[in-house]
């Protein structure tokens, strides 16, 4: 039970980061503050924030889901991954802390939504609000795909979460969306310092986490992969 809670907690800490680095937060700010333009109304503008962030939680769901479930549903796939994941959840750890300490540049396709798709989404007012954020989500930077596919993923296995933890991690990156929906409807007109201030916090926050998964990671490794402690 106790694993599970942590497990839970780092799920959502890890989606809450991927929020916040500048790629998605970029991202997020664009979409809502473009649907945004087209409703008449604040509450309406947090609506589509909302429906925005629902969007980005269906899609990590999805994704994630799909992914751990069929690992785990293969009976050969789960028995090594029973007896081996722990024995590469160190190195894994290890890799996605490289990445979010940006030691290793990472290239990746990018999937985008052309201006004219966004027009058209947008004319659907809130509702379109989730068609973007399930798109969005997919469109993964260095940092959140580090976070979701070398962290979440592997830790969604060990646990044998298929829906929990990708479930918390979805939540984790609405938080700060449903935020920035509330700044624009309410005609802060520091939006662009209030995202500084994010910025500064998001490299804090992702080196910090980094070395803890650099430090977790070799011990797990040290410990369950190579059997020296």
């Amino acid at each position: 039970m106790v694993e599970l809670f942590a497990a839970a907690g780092t799920a959502l800490w890890l989606g809450l980061l991927t929020s916040i680095s500048p790629c998605p937060m970029a991202t997020n700010i664009a979409a809502v503050s473009y649907i945004g333009r087209t409703v008449d109304a604040p509450s309406r503008v947090v609506w589509t924030g909302v429906l925005y962030a629902l969007g980005r939680m269906l899609a990590y769901v999805a994704v994630g889901a799909l992914l751990v479930f069929s690992l785990l549903s293969a009976p050969v796939v789960s028995h090594a991954l029973q007896k081996y994941m722990i024995r590469a959840l160190g190195p894994f750890l290890v890799l996605a802390g490289i990445l979010l300490l940006e030691w290793i540049p990472l290239r990746l396709p990018q999937f985008s939504v052309g201006e004219g798709a966004q027009a058209r989404i947008g004319r659907w007012g809130a509702i379109g609000g989730a068609v973007l954020g399930f798109l969005f989500a997919l469109t993964f930077c260095p940092v959140s795909a580090a976070l979701f596919f070398g962290s979440l993923l592997p830790l969604a296995v060990e646990s044998r979460s298929a829906v929990l933890l990708p479930s918390l991690y979805g939540l984790g990156t609405a938080i700060p969306v449903i935020g920035f929906a509330v700044v624009i409807a309410t005609g802060v007109a520091s939006v662009g310092r209030l995202f500084d201030r994010i910025g500064r916090i998001e490299r804090v926050a992702r080196i910090a986490t980094g070395i803890v998964f650099l430090a977790v990671g070799a011990w797990f490794t040290l410990k369950y992969t190579v059997g020296l402690l």
